[in-house]
C-alpha cells in the first residue's frame, strides 16, 4: 500500500484557485496574464478541463499570495523553524502523464524552494517540456532519466545530478522502466 498522503481530490485544485482568485477580486483574464498562460488555456486549467502543470500551480500560489500547499491540499503548512517528511509520506499531485510528484517541504510555511520526489515510468507517454522561471536541481535517486535542457539531452543514472535554467524548455523521461529523482525548484 502507497502511504503517500494523496492530495484529496484533485478536482478541488481548480475550485480552490477560482474561489480564492474571486476572494481576491482578480478576473480570470488579469490571472492568465499574470502568470503568462493564454487566457483559454487558464480557462480549462479553472474548469478542470485540462490538468495545471506543477510550474503554473506554483505561479497561480504567488499570484494568489498563498502556498501552493494550499491550493493542493485545501490546509496552510503549519512549521516555521524545520518540517520534516518521513519515507512514503509527502504529499503526492499526478500533474502530467510519466509523472508523479510528491512533495518533499509541504508543510513548511514560507519556503523559497519546492523539493519534489518525482517518478518516472518509462511505459507512460512522456510530457511535453515545460518552462518555468527559476532554476532547477535534479538528482537521480535510482534507474535511468533522459534530462532534455534547451536543445541538450543528458543521460543520468543513480547518483548523477544536473542544475540549469528552467526557463530553458525542459523534461525528464525514464529510460526501461521506472526512474526516481529528487527535484528542487527555486523560482
Amino acid at each position: 500500500m502507497n502511504e503517500t498522503m494523496q492530495v484529496s481530490n484533485l478536482a478541488q485544485i481548480p475550485g480552490r484557485i477560482k474561489e480564492l482568485r474571486e476572494i481576491m477580486e482578480i478576473s480570470a483574464m488579469d490571472m492568465a496574464a499574470d502568470i503568462h498562460v493564454p487566457f483559454e488555456t487558464y480557462n480549462k486549467y479553472e474548469s478542470g478541463e485540462q490538468d495545471i502543470p506543477i510550474s503554473v500551480l506554483y505561479n497561480i500560489a504567488v499570484k494568489l499570495g498563498t502556498d501552493v500547499t494550499v491550493l493542493m491540499t485545501g490546509e496552510s503548512p503549519r512549521m516555521e523553524s524545520a518540517a520534516v517528511c518521513r519515507k512514503g509520506k509527502g504529499v503526492q499531485i499526478e500533474r502530467y502523464p510519466g509523472y508523479e510528484f510528491s512533495s518533499l517541504a509541504y508543510n513548511f510555511r514560507g519556503r523559497t524552494m519546492e523539493p519534489l520526489l518525482v517518478l518516472l515510468d518509462s511505459s507512460r507517454p512522456p510530457a511535453a517540456q515545460v518552462t518555468h522561471s527559476g532554476q532547477e536541481f535534479n538528482f537521480v535517486v535510482e534507474g535511468t532519466m533522459k534530462v532534455s535542457v534547451g536543445k541538450a539531452e543528458y543521460l543520468l543514472a543513480a547518483g548523477d545530478s544536473i542544475y540549469f535554467d528552467a526557463s530553458l524548455p525542459h523534461g525528464q523521461n525514464a529510460v526501461n522502466g521506472t526512474a526516481q529523482f529528487i527535484t528542487i525548484i527555486q523560482e
